[in-house]
């Protein structure tokens, strides 16, 4: 973060993030819940300009990616949990043209490795539905979701991880429309396809040895037989 400064826009306006060139912007799920979502909690602000809050609910997921402030394949946002109920910790995914559901199991997010491994997050996985469940129809848009879990930060109220989350939302078809096309190999594994692969069988064919129409490209030595089958001709 340190590359990343903010210039304050004129009249009070929000500041502008100017970014070094090359910046790209991949933070892993423990950097998100430990740089992004606990400052956003704790309001330390100058550590999450490059994410924008947004309603999930009345935005479509296909509309998000214009409202982030960087990304092209993967587009981070801060989220406030709305409530289904007002008494209930359940929460509304639902838009006009669709929801959210969940899907697989959460995933634990820790900070360290090993014995000293200390949980601080969960991550979940959400796929948008077209209509109303539960004959939705499923669609290629995918978010994960990180909440804190476990050990908050000192003076954090335990209340504080059910208000805000961040959403990582990308489309799963462009991701694959982006990849290397693999072709299948023998085994059933996966093997890169040789893009001159048709040149071998240009130069290996009979018919290209055998074509009497084709110049000759250099004089025979004497005695031998041009392609054509002819004697080659004295000097």
């Amino acid at each position: 973060m340190s590359d990343v400064t903010a210039v304050m826009g004129l009249r009070g306006e929000e500041p502008q993030l100017v970014l070094p060139r090359g910046f790209r912007f991949h933070p892993t799920d423990e950097e998100v819940v430990t740089y992004y979502l606990t400052p956003k909690i704790s309001n330390s602000y100058s550590s999450v300009l490059v994410v924008p809050d947004v309603n999930i609910n009345n935005t479509e997921p296909w509309d998000l990616p214009s409202l982030a402030k960087m990304g092209e394949k993967e587009w981070f946002f801060f989220v406030h949990k709305d409530r289904k109920y007002p008494t209930g910790t359940r929460t509304n995914r639902a838009t006009r043209s669709g929801y959210w559901k969940a899907t697989g199991k959460d995933k634990e997010i820790y900070r360290g490795k090993g014995r000293g491994a200390v949980l601080i997050g969960m991550k979940k996985t959400l796929v948008f539905y077209l209509g109303r469940a539960p004959s939705g129809e499923k669609t290629s848009w995918v978010m994960h979701e990180y909440r804190l879990e476990g050990q908050l930060p000192h003076r954090l109220p335990r209340s504080a991880k059910d208000d805000w989350a961040v959403c990582r939302l990308f489309n799963k078809d462009s991701a694959a429309n982006n990849a290397p096309q693999m072709a299948p190999a023998a085994d059933g594994g996966m093997e890169e396809e040789d893009p001159f692969a048709f040149l071998d069988e240009i130069f290996n064919s009979d018919d290209l040895l055998n074509n009497a129409d084709l110049p000759i490209l250099m004089d025979s030595p004497s005695g031998a037989v041009d392609f054509a089958g002819a004697p080659a001709p004295q000097q």
